[in-house]
Order: structure tokens, then sequence, then C-alpha cells
């Protein structure tokens, strides 16, 4: 069983809103005014707001593809966390940005839906934290299968949607709120 993080704040993670990742996403306007939303909530609050950034092969570090789209930047002292895997806390120090800021509610905003969000939302879980997706401040592209199948990306965003409202774990919650109801209060 993971331990219970203590600490009596949140922090609104912000996940891969690159330009070459975005590009293709579904509803993808909409969805960093959103994103734009909870920030600016988030800091008129005084919660600590962490942008993650992904790198690898296909979305090289300093690239303009790699840059956070031009309607969010990180304000003086918030943090940056650069990653190579799909969850935010794999072979980053995000757990201990976490661990100095007290945080133990993360809200949760970003792209891919179904793949890094997804594995942040559940590697938050697993280490122990409580978890508010924001149910209209995520996104992702829609899926072409071998077949010509389709896996349709708001689909995949009301799915995610559900999972996580209804997620159970011992001793956390997980939830989902849009950017203008979520409280940034520890769950």
């Amino acid at each position: 069983m993971a331990s219970i993080r203590e600490g009596s704040k949140a922090a609104l993670i912000v996940v891969d809103v690159q330009v070459g990742v975005v590009r293709d996403c579904w509803n993808l306007a909409r969805v960093v005014d959103r994103v734009a939303h909870a920030v600016g909530r988030a800091r008129a609050r005084g919660t600590p707001v962490i942008w993650v950034q992904h790198a690898g092969p296909q979305l090289v570090a300093g690239s303009p593809d790699w840059q956070l789209v031009p309607a969010l930047a990180p304000a003086d002292g918030e943090a940056r966390i650069h990653k190579q895997f799909e969850s935010s806390f794999e072979d980053t120090p995000l757990e201990a940005e976490l661990a100095r800021l007290g945080v133990s509610h993360i809200v949760l905003a970003g792209a891919m839906s179904n793949w890094c969000i997804r594995a942040t939302a559940y590697g938050a879980l697993d280490r122990g934290y409580d978890l508010t997706l924001l149910s209209d401040a995520h996104t992702t592209a829609t899926t072409e299968l071998e077949g010509g199948e389709r896996i349709e990306a708001e689909t995949v965003v009301k799915d995610l949607n559900l999972v996580m409202r209804w997620l159970s774990y011992p001793g956390r919650k997980s939830t989902t709120a849009s950017a203008d109801e979520v409280s940034f209060a520890p769950a």
C-alpha cells in the first residue's frame, strides 16, 4: 500500500501543453483557455503551479515543438519539470518538489489524456496523493488504428473523466472538477 501523503496544500500540475504535442488535439482552443483559467485561479489563491514538459526523439528539448503553447507561460518561481516518460513522476524531481511544497492534493490538467495525463494521474494515486482531474482542461488527439478503426479524442476525454470520478483507492480521493469549480483545497 502506498503511503498517504502528508501535507496540507494542493498544487496545479500542467502536463505537456506543448506546441508539438497538442497540434492535432481535440477542442484545443477551449482546453488551452480552460488551462489558462485554472492557472490564473491557482495563482490568485497562492496555489503552486508546476509545469511539465516532455522530451524525446520526436520532441527535442529546446525545439519550437517542445515549447509550451504561446497562451501559457510559467511565472517567475514556478517549477518546471522535464520528463522523458509518460508519467510526470518517473525519473523526474516532481515528487521532491511536491514534498518541498507540502502538497498532498494534485490538480491535474494538460495533454494527452490517454497517455501522459492518465499515467500521471495513476502515478499520483499510486504514490498516495489525492487527485482532481480538471474535466475541461485536458485533451488528446483521435487515434487511428489498423483496419481503419478510430478512437475518437472526445470519447477518450469523457472516459478518463468518468474513471477519475469513480476510481477508488484506500485513504485517497480521486475526482474531477471543471476549471471554474475546482477549489484547490486539500481533498
